[in-house]
């Protein structure tokens, strides 16, 4: 065996401390990993079980009951309409004629500026 001295049993020492320290972060690093994709795995899974159930309820209701509730949608827009009073309706036909307003001018614009270029070219 060869002799050795405090200094290269220190330097050993040092090393192999340093790669246990590395070991060590490396397997709490591939465990962290290995919960995350087991997390994944059971987000997907739950996922998965939601969009069957989904898929079922939506098997089991019948024409009747889509129906019942695309009218009752319906009904809802038609009631909250009649409760819009005169005032209202007034406010969001004239808001509906300046932003008519402000395109035609907007489009005027546009072709003004389209035929000032073209005369320039000429």
């Amino acid at each position: 065996m060869l002799p050795v001295d405090r200094r290269q049993l220190g330097n050993v020492k040092g090393e192999l401390l340093k790669l246990t320290k590395k070991e060590t972060a490396d397997f709490q690093l591939w465990q962290k990993v290995a919960r995350t994709e087991e997390t994944e795995e059971q987000n997907n899974s739950l996922l998965t079980v939601m969009t069957q159930r989904s898929q079922k309820r939506r098997a089991e209701e019948t024409e009747e009951q889509r129906n019942r509730g695309l009218s009752e949608m319906a009904q809802r827009g038609q009631e909250r309409k009649a409760e819009e009073t005169e005032e209202q309706r007034n406010s969001r036909l004239l808001d509906m004629a300046q932003r008519s307003q402000e395109r035609r001018a907007e489009e005027n614009r546009t072709k003004e500026w389209s035929i000032g270029k073209t005369r320039r070219v000429t």
